[in-house]
């Protein structure tokens, strides 16, 4: 209705319009998810009497900062966990992660990963690739893997074996695929799988990797046997109005030894100024279930988008979801980046911006990234990523509303069709 505000092919126009048609009964099912989990996080809002008073600031130290103590009780109860640390001073996914390790693991500890080789930016944080500094490896913990089966799901046969035969400190679970087109996983395969761990090893704790899997499913790991997760609050838990942050929740034990690596031993969770930031994350976690389902729509029109202008994606459109993120294989590096400018010119902000390749820390090949966003590096507004290397799929996440994010998606074959990388 409102594609004439950009310039779009007719043909494109028309796909378009037979996808909207083909996709109404999954976005059905995604808005009866959506809908149970906003009435969740309603609920804990109202059983832990969130009021005006806790929207404030505190500053120095912050203690007794009734505000960021109830928000950790709200957001524990939305996870289904014992406790939880939800700080604006985690700056990243990865930094969350670290600490969680690093609060959970000794020198001497063993870490197994069920999800083979974790995400790009973790790697210098194990240490498994050459030395960096201030690694886990230099502080003495052992890491070790098991490769996932040929179908890219957890070797739960290899993994038995890996435990019976080792004893690991921690089962470490990545929900989500990273730069790789394994599927994600739901939260009852890990907790198929922390069931696994706990029968074979029961000393072992498990932590998982949550990213990009707030909200997605009725249920959460720690609901149905993670013993820790961790994620980002400028993915799906912050609700695109939390600028910064990440959180770790589960069982109240592991919580603390989180806390006490985030600040100092003895210390923990009692201090931490909020500087102002409790309005913006109780809001943004308010909204998260309902901008989670935007995410989760904009991902099935493009799966179904491009399956229709004849590209591979993963997952298919009609498929159950375990996260937001959506690829799209292009075939080369031209074509991938035709759908990443494209995109941009979908953005909010910077939509004027060209997006290049480039070498970016963390990462082992040039990276392009579309992202016009209103908190930098958010995940949960639309954007799309990849490293220039086979299979040249677009890594694609987020929309804070559907309407946007859909048309994105359209600028984005737009651009491939305009560069020749596509016929209709």
């Amino acid at each position: 209705m409102t594609q004439h505000f950009f310039d779009i092919a007719p043909a494109l126009r028309e796909a378009d319009r037979e996808v909207r048609e083909t996709i109404r009964p999954v976005f059905s099912r995604i808005e009866e998810i959506t809908e149970y989990n906003q009435q969740k996080v309603l609920a804990a809002f109202i059983k832990n009497g969130v009021s005006e008073s806790h929207l404030g600031l505190s500053t120095g130290y912050g203690y007794g900062d009734r505000g960021r103590e109830t928000l950790e009780r709200v957001f524990a109860d939305c996870m289904g966990a014992q406790d939880a640390l939800i700080r604006h001073n985690f700056v990243s996914g990865t930094h969350a992660l670290t600490v969680a390790l690093f609060g959970l693991l000794r020198p001497g500890d063993k870490m197994l990963c069920l999800t083979g080789r974790p995400y790009d930016t973790l790697i210098g944080v194990l240490g498994i690739e050459g030395h960096v500094d201030g690694s886990l490896k230099d502080f003495g913990v052992e890491y070790d893997e098991v490769p996932l089966d040929g179908q890219g799901r957890p070797d739960k046969a290899a993994i038995r074996e890996k435990l019976a035969q080792n004893a690991y400190r921690l089962a470490y679970i990545q929900r989500s695929r990273g730069y790789s087109l394994r599927p994600s996983l739901r939260a009852e395969e890990i907790g198929e799988l922390c069931a696994l761990v706990r029968e074979v090893s029961p000393a072992c704790w498990t932590a998982v990797d949550n990213c990009y899997g707030e909200f997605v499913q009725t249920a959460e790991p720690t609901e149905l046997g993670a013993d820790l997760i961790v994620g980002s609050l400028i993915k799906n838990p912050g609700g695109g109005i939390a600028p910064t942050g990440g959180y770790v929740a589960g069982k109240a034990e592991l919580v603390e030894k989180c806390a006490f690596r985030l600040t100092a031993p003895g210390v923990g969770r009692e201090v931490g100024a909020t500087l102002g930031h409790n309005r913006e994350l109780y809001m943004g976690l308010f909204n998260a279930p309902h901008v989670t389902g935007e995410a989760v729509k904009t991902a099935v029109y493009a799966a179904a988008l491009f399956k229709r202008l004849g590209f591979g994606s993963n997952p298919a459109f009609d498929a159950p979801r375990a996260d937001i993120i959506q690829t799209v294989e292009l075939g080369n590096s031209e074509a991938l980046v035709a759908f990443c400018q494209g995109m941009q010119k979908g953005a909010p902000v910077d939509a004027f911006v060209t997006p290049e390749p480039w070498d970016m820390p963390g990462y082992d090949s040039p990276v392009i990234m579309a992202a016009g966003a209103f908190t930098l590096g958010a995940s949960i507004e639309l954007s799309a990523d990849a490293p220039l290397r086979p299979p040249y799929a677009a890594w694609m996440q987020g929309g804070l509303n559907f309407h946007s994010g859909a048309m994105g998606v359209l600028l984005a074959a737009q651009s491939m069709l305009d560069k020749g990388f596509l016929r209709l």
